[in-house]
């Protein structure tokens, strides 16, 4: 996730992966919302900052020659404002949170930048799926010794949700999940979603 001061949050889906991030795992909960504002203020209470607003619009893309759905893994195009970056999700790897390993590299910027890059996937037999569009604010909370990484996000055709991170390797899993699982305690979010929002959308989920 790219945050809204013109910097990037290190790795994963805020900010892409450095070369000493990108064996790191992303490690994530999200919750949906009935009362953002609500949220928001608990967390504000906790300690957290954010961000200003961002737009974001993710353009998935299907593999020729395996089903993503059946791998649960999921490639596509952010486009931040003129920054454009190419993300690789790989299988969760965890059944209680969105734990997986996540590749993301930054494109050339603007309208150029993009089409070239989807013409050279759709070259290669990659396919559109689907578009997700969604407003974003961005923000960081320090929690039992850590910064988890926030995301208040607002989806076209599906609602309200907040997106709960860590980075983590796989000796620290246990401690990252502990510590997702006590914010959301505290900030009491329930009803944790794993599906992403793709998924949610081609289900008709909204």
């Amino acid at each position: 996730m790219q945050n809204a001061g013109g910097g990037q949050f290190p790795g994963s889906e805020f900010g892409p992966l450095n070369a000493e991030s990108i064996m790191q795992l992303e490690v994530e909960q999200k919750f949906p919302m009935r009362e953002p504002a609500t949220v928001r203020q608990s967390l504000v209470e906790l300690g957290a900052t954010f961000g200003t607003p961002i737009k974001q619009a993710d353009v998935y893309f299907s593999h020729p020659s395996r089903n993503f759905k059946e791998t649960d893994e999921a490639l596509r195009i952010r486009r931040v404002g003129q920054d454009n970056f190419v993300t690789y999700k790989g299988p969760k790897l965890d059944p209680a949170t969105k734990t997986r390993r996540e590749i993301e590299l930054p494109l050339a910027a603007g309208d150029a930048g993009f089409a070239q890059f989807a013409e050279l996937l759709e070259v290669l037999g990659f396919r559109r799926v689907y578009e997700v569009r969604k407003h974003r604010i961005p923000g960081e909370i320090p929690w039992e010794g850590r910064t988890i990484h926030l995301a208040l996000d607002d989806v076209t055709g599906l609602g309200s949700y907040l997106e709960i991170e860590l980075l983590a390797d796989e000796k620290e899993l246990g401690g990252a999940k502990a510590c997702l699982a006590s914010l959301a305690a505290a900030v009491g979010l329930t009803g944790q979603e794993r599906r992403g929002y793709l998924d949610l959308l081609l289900s008709g989920s909204a």
